[in-house]
C-alpha cells in the first residue's frame, strides 16, 4: 500500500484568503503507508496514527463563516481546515491533537477534502 492524498475542493470565491494563508493544491490530508493521518493547510498540519481517530462524519453543507478558512469551532476545541462550506469530513480523535491555533489542544479536525467518503473509507473507522 502507498501513501493516499486527498486534495481539498477549492470554492474560487475564497482565493485571495487562500493565497494569503498560503493554502494550495499540494495541500489536503495524506494517509500514509505507516499508518497516519497528516492533514496541511498552509503553513499549518495536524498528524497522527490511525488508531488515535475515533470515528468520522460526512457533514454539511454549512454557513459559508463557520466552514470556510482557519478556524476553530464555536461549540468545542476542534478545528476545521476549510476550503469550502459544500461537505466536508468531521474526523474525532481518541486524544486530543496538539494545538494548531488558539490555546487548547483539538479533539476533532473538520476538511473539506473534495472526496470525503473516500477519505472516511481511506480511515476505516
Amino acid at each position: 500500500m502507498s501513501d493516499q492524498f486527498f486534495p481539498y475542493r477549492f470554492d474560487g470565491r475564497w482565493k485571495p484568503m487562500f493565497a494569503a494563508l498560503r493554502v494550495g493544491p499540494t495541500d489536503g490530508v495524506t494517509i500514509t503507508e505507516d499508518g497516519r493521518l497528516h492533514a496541511t493547510f498552509g503553513r499549518v498540519a495536524v498528524d497522527t496514527p490511525l488508531g488515535n481517530v475515533d470515528h468520522t462524519m460526512i457533514t454539511g453543507p454549512h454557513r459559508w463563516y463557520t466552514a470556510v478558512g482557519l478556524r476553530l469551532s464555536f461549540a468545542d476545541d476542534g478545528i476545521t481546515f476549510g476550503t469550502n462550506h459544500h461537505r466536508g469530513l468531521c474526523i474525532e480523535f481518541v486524544e486530543k491533537v496538539p494545538r494548531v491555533i488558539g490555546f487548547k489542544d483539538h479533539s476533532a479536525l473538520w476538511v473539506s477534502v473534495a472526496d470525503p467518503q473516500a477519505l472516511a473509507a481511506a480511515i476505516g473507522r
